[in-house]
């Protein structure tokens, strides 16, 4: 699962994803992240026929949305979102939110597409600590990938470490704080020292973190900017000044009192 990929949530479906999609796989991305709430599957999926990289050299993400958790209406919403990409197969599969009495037999869906080799790895989004305690506790597979709201002031340490202690791969949606981080004295200031955007610090950030990074935008520039990132190190005292920044602060909503 490469540690960089393209975000295409609020990409409206038709040119604009194509080209977001087209922009980045130009400048070397090979992870694109959509899901069936987005609305874009299908714009995603001509951009990968038509771009001329083979598929398998590309990670596809999509999720399952909350209104079709569930074991067969899950099934149906997969065959639903592959047809849609006009793939044969997903190399990840989320459950896009912990909904609270489904996402279990959610779950054995995803076990069953998993088995099935129609899905490489299966995994969640916005489950919190106690939300894969449960699921942990009747799986016949385990999580593979925990996406989950991620950047200076959000950083669920607590939650990393469980993470990483079973093996479940963290990734990080709203990396740049839906743009919030250009305003942050401090990741200003790392920008001066590095001579890098504010968003080339964090996402190094992300990545030196252990943490997969998604960043999203439908601008060609900005995609090629947000890639940036391989040529250049945060000091272990730069990567704590950006922990200390943490403020349990969410720009999305909280794991335990969505509504949707």
């Amino acid at each position: 699962m490469p540690y960089l990929g393209l975000g295409v949530y609020l990409s409206k479906e038709g040119s604009e994803v194509i080209n977001a999609c087209r922009y980045a796989i130009e400048a070397g991305y090979r992870h694109i992240d959509t899901a069936s709430l987005y609305d874009n599957e299908k714009g995603v999926g001509i951009a990968i026929k038509e771009c001329g990289v083979p598929r398998k050299e590309i990670f596809i993400t999509s999720k399952v949305w909350n209104s079709d958790q569930g074991f067969d209406s899950t099934l149906k919403a997969f065959d639903d979102t592959i047809k849609k990409l006009d793939t044969d197969y997903l190399d990840l599969y989320l459950i896009h939110w912990p909904v609270k009495d489904k996402y279990k037999e959610t779950w054995r869906a995803l076990e069953t597409l998993y088995k099935d080799g129609r899905v490489k790895a299966i995994g969640v989004s916005n489950f919190l600590l106690h939300h894969l305690e449960d699921l942990l506790t009747s799986v016949e597979i385990k999580p593979m990938v925990n996406q989950v709201e991620f950047h200076p002031y959000v950083i669920q340490q607590q939650l990393l470490d469980f993470c990483a202690s079973h093996q479940i791969q963290s990734e990080a949606w709203s990396p740049l704080m839906q743009g919030k981080i250009f305003n942050v004295r401090r990741i200003k200031e790392l920008a001066l020292k590095y001579n890098k955007t504010e968003a080339q610090i964090v996402l190094r950030w992300d990545l030196q973190k252990g943490v997969i990074t998604i960043p999203k935008s439908v601008r060609r520039e900005i995609i090629l900017s947000n890639a940036q990132l391989f040529d250049f190190e945060l000091s272990t005292e730069d990567v704590k000044s950006i922990d200390s920044l943490n403020k349990n602060l969410r720009v999305g909503a909280h794991p335990d009192h969505f509504n949707f």
